[in-house]
């Protein structure tokens, strides 16, 4: 029985030896735990936008408004950075305009010298966890120090929205993510290892439709996985729907979503001729494109060497496309840019998967 024990163990370890993709993933994960998660969750949130206006009817700017902004544009948390990036506006009307479309996460609206209760308005965008209250205690903070005591009215433009609904949405696109890795990229590698995709090269089916005809399959799959877990979130967390047209978007987004990440994985897969070395990549993949996707923890309270990642990260514009939707009830005027990333992305990747499908071949 030892005898066959050590047999087996020499061929395993083996094995593993002679595979370096599994030898360095094994190693590098923890590792890039550490520096991915412990960057992208709980980072010190620094340049937030924030609009300031003085309340009409008014002829020159209040000592109480030329104070506050002062103190708002110098306000800082310890060793960090300026907390906001003050922008002055004369327009009321504009400034919550930008809010709506989230060129800025708050606005302050200060008194005019004949407001009756002389009461400071602040507008914010309550989709985005954790900003809000930092908007309020800023605010708060500078008028304690100009010696102030105006009362804060605080409005939350989208409702009192809670964690569980601001980080629902972020599983929605891994439920997303999770099926395509166990099925279009996985699909892939089990056909190489059965002999299946060598078989095809003897028949008239091309290599661009193996790759074509897998990712269509993968996608198909992934948008009823993530629409299954679409309703289960919706129960689970109370969001609500706010119209057909809303619903109508959130399936077109869930399927570009899909169609992109799809694309992605089969390229991926279709490097590797073995589920070792793929579940190795899949799952370091996984673990950069979750963290940087503002799924957790808003994209803004990540440092600047992890949010560029964001620029080219799917997963980014699927959940920032479907809050627009879900949590603030915006339409494709907001979310355009989002699906227009993701098609480009997934363009892309569907062209990477087939050159180099052809190449590992070849």
């Amino acid at each position: 029985m030892i005898r066959g024990a050590l047999a087996i163990f020499k061929r395993d370890f083996k094995k593993f030896l002679s595979n370096p993709v599994v030898i360095v993933m094994t190693l590098f994960m923890p590792i890039m735990y550490l520096i991915i998660f412990g960057n992208a969750m709980g980072g010190t949130i620094t340049h937030i936008p924030v609009a300031v206006v003085q309340e009409e009817p008014f002829t020159d700017n209040t000592p109480l408004f030329v104070s506050a902004v002062e103190g708002l544009q110098n306000f800082a948390q310890r060793d960090y950075p300026r907390t906001f990036d003050v922008a002055v506006y004369t327009d009321e009307q504009k400034a919550k305009r930008d809010l709506g479309n989230g060129i800025v996460k708050g606005v302050v609206i200060f008194p005019s010298p004949i407001s009756r209760d002389h009461v400071v308005r602040l507008y914010v965008d309550s989709s985005d966890y954790i900003i809000p209250a930092l908007i309020q205690s800023g605010v708060q903070a500078v008028l304690i120090t100009s010696g102030a005591d105006n009362p804060v009215a605080v409005n939350r433009i989208y409702g009192d929205i809670k964690y569980i609904q601001f980080f629902g949405v972020g599983v929605i696109v891994m439920a997303i993510f999770m099926s395509t890795m166990m099925g279009g990229g996985l699909a892939l590698i089990k056909d190489r290892e059965l002999g299946i995709v060598e078989g095809y090269l003897v028949t008239p089916v091309k290599r661009s439709s193996i790759i074509l005809g897998m990712i269509g399959s993968g996608t198909i799959r992934a948008f009823l996985s993530g629409f299954i877990i679409f309703i289960v979130a919706v129960l689970i967390t109370g969001i609500i729907i706010q119209s057909a047209g809303d619903f109508f978007l959130i399936l077109i987004v869930l399927f570009i979503t899909s169609l992109g990440v799809t694309s992605l994985m089969v390229s991926i897969a279709s490097r590797f001729t073995n589920q070792q070395e793929y579940s190795a990549v899949a799952a370091f993949v996984s673990l950069i494109l979750f963290m940087t996707s503002g799924a957790f923890y808003p994209v803004i309270g990540m440092p600047d060497w992890l949010r560029w990642i964001t620029v080219i990260n799917p997963e980014y514009y699927a959940v920032d496309a479907m809050r627009s939707i879900i949590l603030r009830g915006q339409g494709l005027d907001v979310i355009g840019m989002d699906l227009l990333a993701l098609l480009v992305f997934s363009g892309v990747a569907i062209i990477l998967g087939i050159s180099t499908f052809r190449r590992t071949l070849e």
